[in-house]
């Protein structure tokens, strides 16, 4: 295909119709885009070799995935994970390694081709299965944290091993094969200056992550155009990746570390809403490649041998995984998602083999069906995933209790931190409910934060800023903005994305109000009501009026106030004035006498002139 539009054409048009069907039917998206690729690759030959070029564009996915998945992460959740990172993912790769081994040589390859391929072959996909427990909502549960150790184990494991593979060519190459596999710009360095290097660069990442970030964000937050908060947020993942690659490092594990940076800074969900359309995008891209990619003629040729291949492939890596759980002391839940969510290859194998090939390592018959093997196992991943939810559902049914997801489940997001939104954090935050604050003005978000409330920087009419704030998991929403027209955005996504969600909105007036229950609010309160209410108290004691008295007369009038709004609700229409709308007016007008007559039970005495009915205090 000559035609760029063309291709990408293709490429998006299967990737919606496939995901949209997979989800439909309880798949999930990434079986979706595997089964799209496989679609327009080896099945309708609509792309061929530009396939490999597109595929190395996705994989910065796989690096803006794991900067997201570390802005879920604090430094100190980082921190408690060291244990698992180096013994899980240690272990998990010095057991899995020698059993692939044995098992190639069972095959009857050579010992140098069933250490490269076992190599290869041992790791497991970032991709997938970061994709998949974030669309389950498993990265926080504790088998999903393990298996995410695991993963970013072997994401720094995997230098080292492409550094090694030359080795295994015998030949008078294989030295420079290492150099060409290692190259960065600490070549010729002694060792301990590299190191030196390496942390001097962590160093220099977590400091502008906590001093630098946020003055630079301060000042582009000024511009106020969306755009360039986009720009700055791919800028950070891209530069890091970059400083990462040139030292000869993980691009996604630097991605990784930025995020742990910034988790905890007041740009988290801002940063989360920019980059996570770019991520699901380019990781679709990237799973369909993978599927473009399975050899189905080759396949074909000898299915029973691919098939057992595969099958066998997985269920060598789940005795490794589920003994290692065990060791770990993981409860069943979690070893079981632990076991069914790793054994598969990796996209970072696909380099391996292919590198192993061209060094002359593996032989191109045995690299092709080691490709197809990984790519495969990949295909089968969904179901291992369909397979955990049927485990889990009788480990529940044998009482076996399932892990709660981190989070509190009575989290109220407040949207809107002026002197409103600062008073209904006080009284939430005071009785010890986590509160999740939002707010569009870096100024005010850096003063909050000061004093040590958790606020964060977000547009709340921004369906994605919403949901990284943990919509989905937020039991309310109080809008406390005082724009009445992103009020009713608000009101109208969440009502839409989030029924559940208990919606509480400030109203400037009346009409306000009508506007946000017809957009889905649940209570709306007038910002000036209350107080007018109480200066009307006030009053009425400054002329002699009992205070018994006066306490009965307010709250005889706000509910009937409010008994009145809810019945004119109704009656209200977004398309027409309310002075054009009769039966609204009757309503208004009726309602008001009625009030006032009940205030007013006593008749006149002699000599006083009766009070008309006032108009609505708007």
């Amino acid at each position: 295909m000559d035609s760029v539009l063309l291709q990408l054409a293709i490429y998006l048009t299967a990737g919606v119709i496939a995901v949209s069907i997979s989800q439909r039917l309880g798949f999930g998206s990434v079986l979706g885009y595997l089964a799209a690729g496989i679609a327009i690759g080896p099945g309708l030959q609509l792309v061929g070799r530009e396939t490999a070029l597109v595929q190395d564009y996705a994989e910065y996915g796989v690096v803006l995935m794991l900067f997201l998945i570390g802005l879920e992460m604090h430094p100190r959740s980082l921190w408690e994970l060291r244990h698992r990172l180096l013994g899980l993912g240690g272990m998990q790769l010095a057991l899995t390694i020698p059993l692939i081994a044995a098992a190639g040589l069972a095959l009857g390859l050579p010992w140098n081709q069933a250490l490269a391929a076992a190599m290869a072959l041992a790791l497991s996909s970032t991709a997938i299965v970061m994709q998949t427990l974030s669309e389950r909502r498993l990265a926080a549960t504790e088998g999903g944290r393990a298996s995410i150790a695991v993963l970013l184990f072997q994401d720094v494991a995997a230098v080292p091993l492409l550094a090694l593979i030359p080795l295994l060519a015998l030949g008078p190459g294989a030295v420079d094969a290492v150099a060409g596999a290692h190259a960065s710009v600490l070549d010729g360095l002694s060792p301990l200056a590299h190191v030196a290097v390496v942390v001097g660069a962590v160093g220099l990442v977590i400091f502008a992550g906590r001093h630098l970030a946020g003055p630079a964000f301060r000042f582009l937050g000024h511009a106020r155009l969306p755009e360039v908060h986009i720009a700055s947020a791919l800028l950070l993942v891209v530069a890091v990746s970059l400083m990462m690659e040139a030292l000869g490092l993980s691009p996604a594990l630097g991605a990784f570390l930025a995020g742990v940076v910034l988790g905890g800074s007041a740009y988290r969900h801002e940063l989360e809403a920019d980059l996570a359309p770019f991520k699901g995008l380019l990781m679709g891209l990237f799973f369909i490649t993978v599927g473009a990619g399975v050899d189905i003629q080759r396949a074909a040729e000898t299915p029973l041998q691919i098939i057992l291949l595969v099958v066998g492939f997985i269920a060598l890596k789940a005795v490794v995984l589920w003994p290692i759980a065990r060791a770990f002391r993981l409860p069943p839940q979690a070893r079981v998602l632990f076991t069914l969510a790793l054994p598969q290859g990796s996209e970072f194998g696909f380099v391996l083999i292919t590198f192993a090939e061209t060094i002359g390592v593996i032989p191109p018959e045995i690299a092709a069906t080691l490709l197809l093997l990984i790519a495969g196992s990949m295909v089968l991943t969904p179901g291992l995933f369909h397979l955990r939810d049927l485990l889990s559902r009788r480990l529940i049914r044998r009482g076996e209790r399932v892990p709660e997801q981190v989070g509190d489940p009575g989290t109220v997001i407040v949207a809107g931190m002026g002197r409103f939104g600062q008073t209904v954090n006080r009284i939430l935050s005071g009785l010890g409910h986590r509160t999740v604050l939002l707010d569009s003005q870096p100024a005010l978000v850096e003063r909050m934060r000061a004093l040590g409330i958790p606020a964060y920087l977000g547009h709340a009419d921004r369906p994605e800023v919403l949901a990284a704030a943990g919509l989905a998991e937020a039991r309310a929403l109080v809008i406390a903005i005082d724009d009445p027209e992103q009020a009713v955005r608000i009101a109208s996504i969440v009502r839409r994305r989030a029924p559940h969600v208990r919606i509480i909105a400030r109203a400037r007036d009346r009409h306000a109000i009508y506007r946000l229950t017809a957009a889905g609010a649940h209570e709306c309160v007038r910002e000036v009501f209350d107080g007018a209410v109480r200066t009307g108290g006030h009053a009425l004691a400054a002329l002699g009026h009992d205070r018994h008295e006066i306490e009965v007369l307010l709250r005889a009038f706000a509910a009937e106030d409010t008994a009145m709004i809810d019945e004119l609700a109704t009656l209200w229409r977004p398309d027409l004035p309310a002075a054009d709308n009769a039966a609204f007016a009757r309503r208004e007008q009726a309602q008001l006498a009625a009030i006032e007559a009940k205030l007013r039970p006593a008749p006149q005495t002699s000599g006083s002139e009766p009070v008309a009915p006032g108009p609505a205090a708007h």
